[in-house]
């Protein structure tokens, strides 16, 4: 297997979600939208404790101005009006724009390294997400049953633990819920939001970004903490770009023009009205603009949203593992599919478990979600300021705007996301280092297992043999041909493949007819059938091949050999025999290769990445294993 930097354009084919508008939308409500439509849980609450004075008119005008104006600025403007007019063959997301500008259009060593740092930051994003989350919405049993208080956490590391533990099963079965339920959410919360407007019109004075201005630039280091607070209205807002593959341009715009959008406004101004009129800014303010009669029911109700929000937050963490892997920044890891009605219906087992530990052991630690909202925001503010740094790329390559256009859209952009990051920079001795040395983590992880794959791909490549010097060495040696069809995967892009000669060399036989398969992963996200797969006769009953696959996609070799014949092959399907490779990496002696420390690591790696044999679904009767060494 291997990566195409450079694919044909013609390779790529565009999937279009299938349904209507208003249902995809709702759909979308349930998957896109779960993490920032629960974020007025803990985000004003946690603004006003960071600010001084929290009940001062000016105070809450101008916390209630910066988050409306956030709102607008980054989920609205620049994820929905910019970052999702720009995709990689229909797919949305920091891994797929990296795709598409550092190694699809060029090679870009520098953009590469961006996208996937940004891409690492998600996963420490998504181990804060569902312990935050959850945590503030059993914490309204403070007010409803302060006697409950000491159960809060056990209760949300239970909830946790069951989330994390029927992810295996899927979600196919109950995943149609989501939409609907998260619609009676925001409806919820912007009736909520009204009543507490009605008590106190003048909140609306806040749309004035005056009141938001003056407060930051008028309170000194205070300002610029709440700056960081604030921010946490828009965690979630990558969503709408990542998840654009999975719905469409059109309905992730209608649900949130139609639905969120004014219901997370209406929610903070309503939250910030109850202050006005002078209600307490102790406890979750949230909870305050709900009527005591219905104060459970309410609980109930977050509870779902947020354990929603927290597993389309896990969903997205198994797809952009899956990306990784497709694009060779990854070790090839056990992927189940938990359904056949979606291809993002899947599961890996070994990123739900990590993601369970450290989100567990979060909701412990911090045990309360005041004191996670401090570790959180860093990981998204660092992901959001390498997406605008790739946007502005975009602009200039894509859209081919002149340098003064799109520079002065990308210095904007960088403005707003450079005062965020900042702010949140002040939260790292406070926890906020947690989410970056996970991201350190697993981007060291992608950066050795893609050095150490391009050192084995190179002394593969070293030793290879011509077609016509290999097949002149089996008629010299007299090397008998035996019946059947034998199948060999190979990385190497030309010759004879090493496993082919090590074959005959340790078994003194070769079928009679030879297929020699190379499978390349695509920086597009979908190939189209008929760019599938080329075929070529190198030599008498010896054919070599070319399958492509797009990073979407699961690639299912005995499926593509089907179609062989229509292209000229006239192999026997039905004996067929795979030869596959099972290197074991040793190092170098002549001091040319990787740092030790690299290949051993590496090394692990390799042992305990699922094989190339399952990765591709070959018939397990009909595989043979072949052991060699290779030197890095």
């Amino acid at each position: 297997m291997s990566e195409n930097p450079t694919p044909d354009a013609g390779d790529a084919v565009r999937q279009l979600p299938q349904g209507k508008l208003p249902i995809l939308a709702l759909s979308a409500l349930g998957i896109v939208f779960g993490d920032i439509g629960t974020s007025p849980l803990y985000t004003f609450k946690t603004i006003l404790g960071t600010a001084e004075a929290p009940s001062d008119a000016g105070t809450v005008l101008g916390a209630l101005s910066l988050v409306l104006w956030t709102l607008l600025i980054i989920p609205t403007v620049k994820y929905v009006s910019f970052a999702m007019c720009v995709d990689n063959d229909g797919e949305g997301g920091i891994l797929a724009l990296m795709a598409l500008l550092g190694v699809k259009k060029r090679q870009r060593p520098t953009i590469v390294a961006v996208g996937l740092f940004g891409a690492a930051l998600i996963y420490g994003d998504g181990a804060i997400t569902p312990a935050i989350s959850v945590l503030s919405a059993l914490e309204g049993f403070n007010m409803a049953a302060p006697a409950l208080q000491p159960y809060v956490v056990p209760a949300a590391v239970v909830i946790l633990l069951a989330l994390f533990a029927i992810q295996s099963q899927g979600t196919a079965a109950i995943g149609h819920l989501f939409g609907p339920v998260m619609l009676l959410w925001f409806v919820t919360i912007a009736l909520m939001g009204i009543s507490g407007i009605v008590r106190q019109p003048a909140v609306f004075a806040a749309l004035n970004p005056v009141y938001g201005l003056s407060y930051l630039f008028s309170h000194g280091a205070t300002g610029f903490l709440v700056l960081g607070a604030v921010f946490l209205c828009v965690t979630g807002a990558e969503a709408l770009y990542a998840d654009m593959g999975h719905f469409g341009r059109g309905p992730i715009k209608l649900a949130w023009f139609a639905i969120v959008f004014p219901s997370l406004i209406l929610n903070y101004a309503g939250q910030a009205a109850l202050v006005l009129e002078g209600a307490p800014t102790d406890g979750n303010i949230f909870f305050r603009l709900c009527p005591e009669f219905l104060l459970l029911p309410l609980i109930v109700l977050a509870t779902v949203a947020t354990i929603i929000a927290s597993q389309s937050i896990i969903t997205g963490a198994f797809s952009m593992t899956r990306q990784a892997i497709q694009l060779g920044w990854l070790p090839r890891l056990r992927i189940k599919q938990t359904s056949s009605e979606g291809y993002g219906q899947i599961y890996v087992g070994v990123v739900n478990w990590l993601l369970m530990i450290v989100t567990v052991g979060l909701t412990i630690g911090f045990g309360k979600s005041d004191n996670l909202a401090s570790a959180y925001g860093i990981a998204v503010s660092l992901t959001m300021l390498m997406t605008s740094a790739l946007l502005f790329i975009a602009m200039r390559d894509i859209w081919g705007w002149a340098l003064w256009a799109a520079g002065s859209v990308a210095v904007f952009f960088f403005i707003v996301d450079s005062a965020f990051f900042f702010a949140n920079l002040t939260k790292i001795a406070e926890g906020g280092y947690i989410p970056l040395l996970l991201a350190i983590c697993v981007y060291g992880v992608m950066w050795i297992w893609h050095r150490g794959a391009a050192a084995v791909s190179v002394r593969m490549h070293e030793a290879l043999v011509p077609v016509p010097e290999f097949m002149a060495r089996i008629a010299e040696k007299k090397v008998p041909r035996v019946p059947g069809t034998a199948v060999f995967l190979t990385r190497a892009e030309r010759d004879t493949p090493p496993v082919m000669v090590w074959h005959v060399k340790h078994n003194r036989a070769l079928h009679e007819h030879v297929f020699v398969l190379r499978v390349e992963i695509l920086s597009v996200p979908w190939v189209t059938p008929r760019n599938r797969m080329t075929i070529e006769q190198v030599a008498p009953n010896f054919w070599r091949a070319e399958a492509r696959f797009g990073f979407m996609e699961r690639p299912q070799i005995p499926e593509l050999l089907t179609t062989s014949k229509s292209l000229g092959c006239t192999v026997d399907l039905d004996d067929l025999t795979y030869y596959v490779g099972r290197e074991t990496v040793v190092r170098r002696e002549d001091g040319l290769g990787l740092p030790t420390w690299q290949e051993r690591l590496f090394g692990v790696m390799e042992r305990n990445a699922v094989h190339v044999s399952d990765f591709f679904s070959l018939p397990t009767d009909q595989v043979v294993e072949i052991g060699r060494q290779v030197a890095i």
